[in-house]
């Protein structure tokens, strides 16, 4: 059992609703409790002539509210609580992740533009918040993707040449608590090219057969230990050519959650990024996104 609570943002929007079922069933799973939180955009504001006009208290919050009408009588987490905060969401939303196991958001909530594919507020999260943070798409996001085995699947991407470590430990995790087979995406650059002289391409020096199997060679050796801790888990690793972030997006269709990791900081780029493949993955895929912080001994990375 998790003593840290799964927190799940809320505003009203049918998003926020999305997020908090999301939610709701990762706490049960999970064993952790959940905290339902609403920041809520009031300032405090004085007319002219007339009475300090406060926002409410968080016991007559109508989100809120509505956010424990819609948990109640079903079968959830240990424990919930309800919290609301006063202030600018895109500042307050990642440091719920302080004290969280989870952050859980959906991908645009009731500010915004109607064609915005994710908001300000869950890009600040993924990006700033300590904790993994979890994306739920809106579900008319359609993607097209292989035809899969039919059951539970969690996806990870991979990348051989800078593994990333807390990923794959939180893809094993969800596959685990889920029973569901994880698909390791393993992407490698294909063609190859190399420049002989200047506006000269020279051919390939390998052959593709070759780059693929070094680089499930490569993908099962950062796997192992992590197999060795959750052997119930079913692991299939998936070298393919050429764009990670769009493999990715296709293998979200019908995935139950794909995890990919965040920047480690590094001594020229000291501030917290998303990174391109992460960033098009919030944008595009089809399953709920997990987005997993570094571990604290990586996050600042002077390679």
């Amino acid at each position: 059992m998790s003593t840290l609570p799964v927190v799940a943002a809320v505003d009203g929007s049918d998003d926020s609703w999305r997020a908090l079922d999301w939610a709701a069933e990762a706490a049960r799973r999970r064993g952790a409790p959940l905290r339902v939180a609403h920041v809520r955009q009031y300032a405090v504001w004085t007319p002219p002539g007339g009475p300090v006009v406060m926002p409410p208290p968080p016991d007559g919050d109508p989100v809120l509210a509505d956010a424990r009408a819609r948990l109640e009588g079903r079968p959830g987490p240990t424990g919930t609580e309800y919290v609301g905060l006063d202030g600018a969401p895109g500042a307050l939303l990642p440091g719920l992740g302080a004290e969280a196991e989870l952050l859980v958001l959906g991908s645009r909530g009731r500010g915004g533009f109607a064609r915005l594919l994710l908001g300000s507020n869950g890009m600040s999260a993924a990006r700033d918040a300590e904790c993994p943070v979890v994306i739920v798409p809106r579900p008319d996001r359609d993607v097209d993707g292989p035809e899969q085995e039919p059951g539970p699947r969690v996806v990870v991407g991979l990348h051989v040449d800078s593994p990333d470590d807390a990923a794959l430990a939180f893809a094993f995790t969800e596959a685990a608590l889920r029973e569901a087979r994880l698909q390791v995406v393993a992407a490698y650059p294909w063609p190859l090219q190399t420049w002989a002289a200047p506006g000269e391409l020279q051919a390939p020096p390998v052959d593709q057969d070759v780059v693929e199997r070094e680089t499930r060679t490569l993908a099962e050796g950062f796997l192992a230990a992590h197999r060795d801790r959750h052997p119930g888990v079913r692991v299939e690793p998936w070298p393919v050519p050429g764009d990670a972030a769009a493999h990715l997006v296709a293998a979200s269709k019908d995935a139950a959650l794909v995890v990919v990791g965040r920047h480690r900081r590094r001594l020229l780029a000291p501030a917290r990024m998303l990174g391109s493949v992460t960033h098009a993955v919030l944008l595009h895929a089809a399953s709920p996104v997990a987005v997993v912080p570094p571990a604290p001994a990586e996050e600042q990375d002077t390679s």
